[in-house]
């Protein structure tokens, strides 16, 4: 067992928070019990996550999306209320870490994408709201846009959207996990012949066509699994408690 407040402030100074200019808060959102032996984790803090969380008896949850969002209504009614009816007669404590958790060097969701996938990391790109947001790198082989589309399907279980804007073998590559598809300038700008994120606007077609980048869209869930594990197995090394990861099912 541990304090909450040791394991946030292990995870606030691993993941630099301080940092990163970000949509939410990142932290504890929810204050529970003080001490932690249990920590389940999930991509989002949706109900269903929550339920689980209190089926198997854990003390913290620990996501990827949490809640207060810029621009988001601040009223606790309807399916908010529910869900902090579930945490507050439960005593859980609910931590949410978004940008630092993309960014991070071994744990984030980038690093863990990269590896999947099969990519020599070569460099980050700083973005407006964050350091290391876009990473930057090669294949491992020789790869066209379908040979990519291809492995990424195998790697994350799902088929990717392709936009084929680039033609030929793929040299440089450039992603950056989640709703991140209007970096694509960026990525092509930094010499891109592949851009890989996990959503898709109307936009996105036509920006990509006209660049000469192609642009696979991954799936903003699919993406965005990794991370919040390896941090849950981090915590699990290094502290005396329990690690479960539950995958709550999202195709977008």
């Amino acid at each position: 067992m541990i304090s909450r407040q040791t394991l946030q402030a292990a995870i606030d100074t691993e993941l630099r928070t301080d940092a990163f200019k970000d949509y939410t808060v990142n932290g504890l959102q929810v204050e529970g019990r003080e001490s932690i032996g249990r920590v389940l984790t999930g991509v989002t803090a949706c109900q269903a996550l929550l339920d689980e969380a209190v089926a198997w008896g854990a003390d913290a949850v620990l996501v990827h999306h949490g809640y207060f969002w810029k621009n988001e209504s601040v009223s606790v009614t309807g399916m908010k209320r529910r869900r902090f009816a579930t945490l507050l007669s439960n005593d859980l404590n609910l931590l949410a870490y978004h940008l630092p958790l993309d960014a991070h060097l071994t744990l984030g969701n980038n690093a863990c994408l990269g590896r999947r996938l099969g990519f020599e990391v070569e460099r980050c790109l700083d973005g407006e709201l964050g350091q290391g947001l876009l990473w930057m790198g090669k294949p491992d082989t020789e790869l066209d846009s379908r040979a990519l589309a291809a492995r990424i399907e195998q790697a994350l279980g799902r088929t990717p959207l392709l936009i084929e804007g680039h033609s030929g073998t793929i040299r440089n590559v450039a992603w950056c996990t989640g709703g991140a598809q209007d970096m694509l300038p960026l990525a092509a700008e930094a010499g891109a012949d592949v851009f890989i994120s996990g959503e898709v606007s109307e936009r996105t077609t036509h920006m990509a066509r006209e660049m000469g980048i192609t642009y696979l869209a991954a799936g903003h869930h699919a993406t965005e699994r990794d991370g919040i594990q390896a941090l849950g197995e981090w915590l699990k090394g290094r502290f005396d408690i329990e690690h479960r990861f539950v995958d709550i099912d999202n195709p977008a």
